[in-house]
């Protein structure tokens, strides 16, 4: 699914300049800036805290890649995530370009006590992959890709996004579950979950990892496996950034043809509730090789719709029998279902990611949909001429729902839809209204729903992400306490240490 596919593609400049991929090159050709002076910063608590000329400018020497700090050519770019809307400011920034890079840059943070964040490619709605005032690792700079075809692994570096790794898998016939937007950080990601359109046939991208490469908040660099720190592997595969910082990735990967059914099926929006009525029956029932989401949307100024999202990545003899339904879901206004390439279907949504205008979500997990969620999302539903709004529940079940909730971290195998409401807006303008309105509509909504995305996680509290990790807090608590007692890595959805 393209969970924002329907967004204005007006915004396609503002996603390019905002992608790590060209702040990684704007590193590169500038390097390091000179210190000039002792440097204001905050700790994770909030208080301030001067950082000394001599300790920053070692800091800098110690680096493979970069320190940014205000003033820099690269620092404005580097401070920025895909959510325009977010506009903060780091002390300094360090871009690594390998293990010891982020070994220092850690070192150094909990040497000050500094508020630390960690970006990868940017997409934290709620921006906690950027701060004010503390320190941002930036792992744009830290990308690769390698395969082993006869294995089937790609070990995949920390910073790397979704399509670096798609690009080089699928070009040996091979492929594992990644996103649905090809500039997402496969760290971020993978850490709490990783849905995407082969999900359903290869589980969630945690599910593929064989192994980790982590530096942790005392500066150790740790691999974690099934063997070798097998507490940490674990705690990995669902806790998101609570333990420290994955340098590397090795990700099992799975034959697959590379040639797909996809693409999208537009309906009107006065047939929207039959059409959902038909993709809740139909999803509930649906192979493994397909991956079908379904909801409304409308962008600001344009008519509501209702949609049906396809990859079919199964037989190509059994391919119409399977998608001819849904394109008989309801009258057609745009049926955009083709046989497509794989990767290209990965990058299809790219250019219309509503957090380049400024965006807010909420989500939560669905094992079923009921006819009662579907009048409680149309009744609520309302377009607007400032925002775009869109409600999507992203296909999950099959082989997500075979594991054991305590074998990850990861603890929601019960997930068949994650209900998702994304709305935008434009970036100049007062968001208050629209984000009270949001609110206000997933309250009715949410009692329809058990558990939530972390991923996804906006303006939550801490009890309820504690509650939100299930059985399996008990034990991230004890991991926590044992790789990061002092709660450096807490811009995530954050475990406190006791």
């Amino acid at each position: 699914m393209n969970r924002r596919r329907f967004v204005q593609s007006t915004v396609a400049a503002a996603v390019a300049a905002s992608l790590p991929a060209s702040h990684g090159l704007a590193a590169i050709l500038s390097g390091s800036m000179g210190v000039d002076a002792d440097i204001n910063a905050v700790t994770g608590d909030g208080a301030e805290v001067t950082l000394q000329r001599a300790a920053v400018k070692e800091l800098g020497d110690s680096l493979r890649g970069s320190l940014l700090l205000p003033g820099h050519e690269a620092y404005e770019e580097a401070r920025r995530i895909l959510n325009a809307s977010i506009n903060k400011y780091p002390a300094l920034i360090v871009q690594c370009r390998g293990s010891a890079d982020v070994k220092n840059a850690i070192d150094f943070a909990r040497e000050s006590d500094l508020l630390v964040a960690v970006k990868c490619g940017g997409h934290s709605f709620s921006g906690k992959s950027t701060c004010d005032g503390g320190m941002m690792i930036d792992l744009s700079t830290l990308r690769h890709v390698r395969i082993n075809r006869e294995a089937r692994i790609a070990n995949v570096a920390g910073g790397s996004l979704l399509a670096e790794m798609d690009h080089d898998t699928m070009a040996f016939g091979l492929v594992t579950t990644t996103g649905t937007v090809s500039h997402t950080g496969i760290g971020g990601l993978t850490l709490g979950g990783g849905f995407g359109r082969v999900g359903r046939r290869f589980g969630l991208a945690l599910d593929n990892v064989l192994g980790l490469d982590i530096v942790t908040a005392d500066g150790r660099l740790l691999h974690a496996d099934a063997d070798e720190n097998p507490d940490l592997y674990w705690g990995l595969r669902g806790g998101g950034g609570n333990f420290g910082v994955v340098t590397n990735f090795e990700f099992q990967l799975h034959p697959m043809n590379r040639e797909v059914i996809g693409g999208t099926v537009v309906f009107p929006m006065s047939e929207a509730k039959s059409v959902l009525n038909f993709y809740a029956d139909y999803a509930a029932n649906a192979p493994d090789e397909l991956y079908l989401d379904g909801g409304i949307t409308a962008s600001a100024g344009q008519p509501a719709g209702a949609f049906l999202h396809v990859c079919y990545s199964g037989p190509m003899n059994r391919a119409d029998r399977v998608i001819e339904p849904i394109r008989k879901a309801g009258t057609a206004v745009f049926d955009g279902i083709k046989a497509v390439d794989y990767v290209a279907l990965q990058r299809s949504g790219d250019t219309s990611d509503p957090r380049a205008r400024g965006g807010y979500v909420k989500s939560g997990f669905a094992s079923e949909i009921t006819p009662e969620m579907i009048d409680d999302i149309l009744y609520g539903f309302e377009e607007h001429p400032q925002r775009g709004m869109t409600v999507v529940w992203q296909h999950a079940g099959g082989e997500i729902g075979r594991v054991d909730s305590d074998a990850t971290a990861f603890a929601h195998r019960h997930v068949k839809h994650d209900t998702l409401m994304l709305m935008d807006w434009p970036v100049d303008i007062d968001s208050t209204p629209h984000v009270k309105w949001l609110k206000e509509y997933w309250a009715t909504v949410e009692p329809h729903t058990r558990g939530f995305y972390t991923n996804d996680a906006s303006d939550v509290s801490l009890q309820k992400i504690h509650r939100n990790y299930g059985n399996n807090y008990d034990r991230l608590l004890a991991l926590k306490n044992k790789y990061d007692p002092g709660n450096l890595f807490r811009l995530n959805a954050n475990i406190v240490p006791t």
